[in-house]
């Protein structure tokens, strides 16, 4: 078989095109135009089956996981693909590394350098809060533990109100109410990522499924309902205005990400032509929404 490589110009981008055998699949191509480019490595390639002059309708993407066969009209022996350069991509593994990274080491510059020095004034953080255990000693694992991505921003506004050399701290009781639930929620949230993974097949051709089990049970976005209530107890131990701006955005975020996958798997999961239908659940926060 033999692929010809455009760009949406119509430039041919590999000259001669790329011969494959039969069952070869599209990561095949990419791979192969991998090597004859060195600069765009698979992930940085978008490719599409080529439009009509002057049709409105959207390119068809061609799937990794497909034959080249499955692209091809009558014709088996050639096939024409359009090209589009992506630009440098990273993966999700690398994005997520950096922003766990954030907070880890954004908190610990306000906790651990105990001079401070912003109005003024000098004042030892060690020396005014550190003589019993305080919501902030606390503050410095849960602040860094979070998982939206804008944590890197919030974790040094945080940090700067919880090492405060005027910052009050709560209550004991209070605090261990906060903390108490905070970590519940923190450990309900590992569970709920661990029951997503269960859904994915090894062979990663899974599709949608329909979340089941502890509070998948009742409400769709489970995962994000126990991050969002985990930084609700944070807020109650610490009681900072940093906080529960942190907690009104992070929620915001979420509940968009929520109301959009509880309406694909509802489409999904339609009750019609023998697919399931997704049963009724709230969307991200019971008993509220």
């Amino acid at each position: 078989m033999k692929v010809t490589v455009v760009s949406r110009s119509g430039r041919e981008i590999i000259k001669g095109g790329i011969e494959l055998s039969d069952p070869a699949t599209v990561a095949d191509l990419q791979e192969a135009i991998h090597r004859r480019t060195k600069k765009f490595y698979p992930s940085r390639q978008r490719l599409t089956l080529p439009l009509q002059p002057g049709s409105k309708e959207r390119p068809i993407v061609l799937s990794y996981k497909k034959s080249l066969k499955d692209y091809c009209d009558g014709n088996v022996d050639n096939l024409t693909v359009v090209f589009k350069d992506l630009g440098p991509q990273v993966s999700y593994r690398t994005l997520f590394f950096f922003e766990y990274l954030g907070p880890l080491i954004l908190y610990p510059i306000f906790y651990y350098f105990p001079v401070y020095q912003f109005f003024g004034y000098k004042a030892y953080f060690g020396d005014i809060f550190c003589s019993s255990l305080q919501p902030r000693n606390l503050a410095c694992f849960q602040c860094s533990s979070a998982i939206v991505p804008i944590t890197g921003h919030l974790a040094a506004y945080i940090a700067y109100y919880m090492n405060h050399p005027l910052y009050t701290p709560v209550s004991e009781l209070q605090m261990k109410i906060g903390f108490g639930f905070g970590i519940l929620c923190q450990v309900s949230n590992l569970y709920c990522h661990i029951l997503l993974r269960n859904l994915r097949h090894p062979d990663g051709n899974g599709g949608y499924q329909i979340p089941r089990g502890f509070l998948f049970n009742i409400v769709t976005c489970a995962n994000y309902t126990t991050e969002i209530y985990q930084w609700l107890g944070f807020n109650i131990a610490t009681q900072t205005v940093a906080g529960y701006i942190f907690l009104v955005v992070a929620a915001s975020i979420m509940t968009n990400w929520a109301i959009a996958k509880h309406r694909r798997l509802k489409k999904l999961f339609d009750g019609k032509e023998g697919r399931p239908k997704y049963p009724r659940r709230w969307v991200i926060l019971p008993p509220f929404f």
